[in-house]
């Protein structure tokens, strides 16, 4: 089968202005142009589109979708396969929230009574789905699949309180960060409590904390430009920054 612009556009919903992006970026490029001048698709675009449409839902980004699909690994099978699991998870994981939700209500309207726990579990699995969707790869490589393990069971198992506690000092931590950076000094006394309190808000989770581990993540910020880009929204240079502000915290302590 072959289709023009319209005809995929009406076929997959995506808008006929989307694909034409998509060719000028080459993400999707058609597999030849007509007499007239107008772009035709075959099968493998329409195939690669779908491909797209996956990664999309999953959030990635159009940059990343092009550096993916264009690795010469690429394989469409197992890019499905892969969609399929975390499809799979990230079903599981609105399940959680619509039984969490219908429970609350249950619980708003007298007919059960709800743990405070049990009020978070489904926000909790989504920072987990959403940790191992982005970082999982790089974090079990690096410290193994049993240390991970581990250390979202312990994220699963904490107390409303606990949980509030955790999200509010990695706010703080951001706070901190758009401050130090301004002194522009890894080794001053707000960059100092910047490193305690990522060292604090690791702990919240870590399994084991260790001087090692701590410097191994502080590097793989920098080396990773998904870490990168998380510290870097706060404020420009803010994860070299919090990088060198842990390096020098560690050497002191």
């Amino acid at each position: 089968m072959e289709y023009t612009v319209n005809q995929l556009a009406k076929l997959s919903g995506v808008s006929g202005r989307t694909l034409r992006y998509y060719d000028q970026i080459g993400l999707l490029n058609p597999a030849k142009y007509n007499a007239s001048g107008y772009r035709i698709y075959g099968t493998e675009e329409v195939d690669l589109l779908q491909q797209i449409l996956f990664y999309r839902e999953l959030e990635v980004s159009l940059e990343d979708i092009k550096d993916i699909m264009n690795q010469p690994t690429f394989d469409q099978t197992t890019a499905l396969k892969k969609h399929y699991n975390v499809l799979k998870k990230k079903r599981d994981r609105l399940d959680k929230i619509i039984d969490t939700v219908e429970k609350t209500i249950e619980n708003k309207e007298g007919g059960t009574t709800m743990k405070d726990q049990n009020k978070f579990e489904g926000f909790k699995e989504k920072l987990i789905d959403d940790n191992e969707r982005k970082y999982g790869d790089e974090i079990r490589e690096k410290y193994g699949d049993e240390t991970v393990d581990v250390s979202n069971a312990k994220l699963r198992g904490m107390s409303q309180e606990t949980y509030q506690a955790m999200t509010d000092l990695e706010k703080e931590i951001f706070s901190l960060l758009e401050k130090a950076v301004e002194n522009e000094d890894p080794s001053s006394d707000i960059a100092q409590k910047l490193a305690t309190k990522h060292k604090e808000w690791l702990m919240y989770s870590w399994p084991n904390y260790s001087k090692e581990a701590h410097a191994g993540l502080a590097e793989m910020y920098v080396a990773d430009e998904r870490f990168t880009a998380y510290y870097d929204k706060v404020v420009k240079g803010g994860t070299v920054f919090l990088r060198d502000a842990i390096l020098n915290y560690l050497g002191k302590n």
